[in-house]
């Protein structure tokens, strides 16, 4: 029995390492081949730890208590499942759940201020400059008076139409629409 613990503690840490430092080569190499497995408990982590918990108190149960092989077996399992339920609830679900995208939608852009980067001239299009979360977004833009914006001037964006934002001029001294 002082084998099988042994085993699952050495196999759960080369598991942990090997996952650690191997862990996006060898998913990006499977490429999903194995998602048909995925449970939403079964995370590899959880069961990771599971396994390490287990032959770790195995090993202490059965060198510092007098418990017989199976009551220790039964011991070190429910603190297995016990720790694998610790670290699913404290880190995996909520590490699954803070993941961030930086994907927006066009259509987010409406009502947003910019600035001009390449002259908008009255019938033609120019670029603009939008700042959006962490960074900024470039995109094609029009005039929406048919007026002409020339490089540097602070717009509003008021439509978006066939992926091409429609801005007309921002009065910096009024905080208004031109």
């Amino acid at each position: 029995m002082e084998t099988l613990y042994w085993s699952c503690l050495a196999g759960g840490v080369i598991f942990a390492v090997v996952s650690v430092v191997l862990g996006d080569i060898l998913s990006h190499a499977l490429d999903g081949f194995l998602d048909f497995l995925s449970v939403d408990v079964l995370k590899p982590m959880v069961i990771a730890t599971a396994v390490t918990v287990f032959g770790g108190a195995g090993i202490l149960l059965l060198r510092y208590t007098n418990l017989h092989q199976g009551l220790s077996a039964l011991i070190a399992g429910i603190g297995a499942v016990a720790m694998a339920g610790v670290v699913y609830v404290a880190y995996v679900r909520p590490m699954e759940n803070s993941e961030n995208s930086t994907g927006y939608s066009i259509r987010e852009l409406e009502g947003r201020i910019g600035e001009v980067t390449i002259p908008i001239p009255p019938e033609g299009f120019g670029e603009v400059m939008v700042r959006l979360g962490a960074g900024n977004t470039l995109h094609i833009a029009s005039s929406l008076e048919r007026l002409p914006l020339p490089a540097g001037t602070r717009v509003v964006v008021v439509d978006v139409l066939d992926g091409v934002l429609r801005v007309t001029g921002l009065d910096e001294r009024k905080g208004d629409v031109v």
